[in-house]
């Protein structure tokens, strides 16, 4: 398993602060459920202190977060055959390398604010975003 994580943590919150959460319909209730279901058949263990984020079928799992100033959030691709990313554009980090079957990035989130971020080849055509609000 490779694991990326990126050493600079983000330095400002997105600059508008308006950023909205992702809608959660029924569909993503069911893929998320699936996701968490294929983590643990291969095996997937969650560690103290890091907060997971699965990528499957389009959907980051959860799409929103809170979490507190200085938390690390880890996310993992347990999809087969897709490759996926994590970008946090708005907020001026690069893009992370694509990931492939439970491979994972992370990235510690130091300053409170609102962070859209997306998948870099799957945001405009599968509508693939997410959200991480961090408070002090």
């Amino acid at each position: 398993m490779r694991r990326w994580s990126l050493a600079v943590s983000v330095v400002f919150p997105v600059a508008f602060g308006v950023a909205a959460q992702v809608p959660v319909d029924k569909d993503t209730q069911e893929v998320c459920a699936e996701a968490e279901q294929r983590f643990a058949a291969q095996g997937g263990k969650k560690d103290p202190g890091v907060v997971m984020v699965l990528m499957y079928k389009y959907r980051f799992c959860p799409p929103n977060l809170t979490v507190k100033s200085g938390t690390t959030v880890r996310w993992i691709n347990v999809d087969k055959r897709t490759s996926h990313s994590v970008w946090l554009k708005e907020a001026g980090q690069p893009e992370s390398p694509r990931m492939f079957n439970f491979e994972t990035y992370e990235f510690p989130f130091t300053m409170p604010g609102k962070y859209p971020y997306l998948c870099g080849p799957h945001w405009e055509q599968e509508k693939m975003v997410g959200h991480v609000t961090v408070t002090p």
